[in-house]
């Protein structure tokens, strides 16, 4: 087995590379490549071919992906929908013209409708227009599902999906203009801390989130890869009632970095989605026994590398 992970340099692709070289994740005879964007620009189909054509994988696990904070998203919907598409399209188109067995690939649970009821699962992704904030993005993403039961419909192609909630930990984007919620706050308080300031939340602080540590994604992925037939995606998160506030989350974090100074909460900035609560009972059943790392313990952990890798941390 010959796997091709792209997307291979960021916070998801750092935490499989960690499991496959640091837990054992490896088999025998198995090959791991982590793609980064300076080894090709997906959004490319020459560059895109020709490093399929150089590494020849069998499995692929596409992580890459033109992505961003949510004021970004806001702004540039349009750019976020074009080049996802291109990217998307070129990973599978490349990988079923170049016979490979496997392909997973990486969805965002801001695909999931903004009106629906709760919690919502693997079958209720297409039951309405998701949030406006990142339109463009979600639909790239939801477009993913529709290829793979294509290519399974049309040429018996194995590729599936996952759908994470909110990722974070090390190698996450802690850009505070740029970064998803947890790791822009991490920077920002950090900051805080640094020149004893207060810490400005954008938003009320209320919406709510369910948060999966890079590395519990990274072994998840991996059994996906190994074991899961199925063409339909699955949900890879915590449990509902793992779901917190992004003010609890906050007080985590201030925590974490013994921060002690103010916490403002921006009520004139937009909050988002309020909630997008997703089940993991399709997980649950296929993994009963699997254990998440607790979020304040994977908080710290990722706090206390933020800190000690501060100059290279992507800010």
């Amino acid at each position: 087995m010959r796997v091709l992970v792209t997307g291979g340099s960021g916070l998801v692709g750092k935490a499989i590379e960690h499991v496959v070289q640091q837990e054992c994740g490896k088999r025998e005879g198995e090959e791991w490549i982590f793609l980064s964007s300076k080894d090709a620009d997906l959004v490319d189909l020459g560059q895109t071919r020709a490093v399929f054509e150089k590494h020849r994988p069998t499995h692929v696990i596409h992580l890459a992906a033109k992505v961003g904070g949510l004021y970004l998203h806001m702004r540039e919907n349009l750019h976020f929908l074009r080049d996802n598409i291109k990217i998307n399209d070129n990973v599978l188109q490349t990988a079923h013209e170049m016979g490979v067995t496997k392909v997973v690939s990486c969805l965002s649970s801001c695909i999931f409708p903004d009106k629906t009821t709760y919690p919502i699962d693997e079958a209720m992704i297409h039951n309405g227009p998701p949030h406006d904030s990142n339109f463009g993005y979600s639909h790239a993403k939801r477009m993913i599902d529709v290829q793979n039961r294509a290519y399974f419909q049309q040429y018996g192609r194995r590729y599936t999906a996952i759908i994470p909630t909110n990722v974070f930990g090390p190698y996450d984007n802690f850009s505070i203009e740029n970064g998803h919620v947890l790791s822009a706050l991490i920077n920002k308080t950090y900051k805080a801390k640094t020149e004893g300031t207060p810490v400005n939340v954008c938003g009320s602080g209320a919406p709510r989130r369910q948060f999966i540590y890079s590395l519990d994604l990274g072994r998840l992925i991996i059994w996906v890869l190994r074991e899961y037939e199925e063409i339909d995606p699955i949900i890879t998160s915590v449990g509902e009632e793992d779901e917190v506030s992004i003010k609890e989350a906050v007080d985590m974090i201030a925590q974490a970095l013994d921060f002690k100074g103010e916490i403002h909460f921006d009520t004139s900035l937009s909050d988002g989605q309020l909630k997008k609560t997703a089940s993991n009972a399709k997980l649950r059943r296929y993994l009963p026994d699997f254990t998440f790392t607790p979020l304040k313990e994977a908080m710290k952990m990722t706090c206390d590398w933020f800190v000690a890798n501060y100059n290279i941390a992507r800010t």
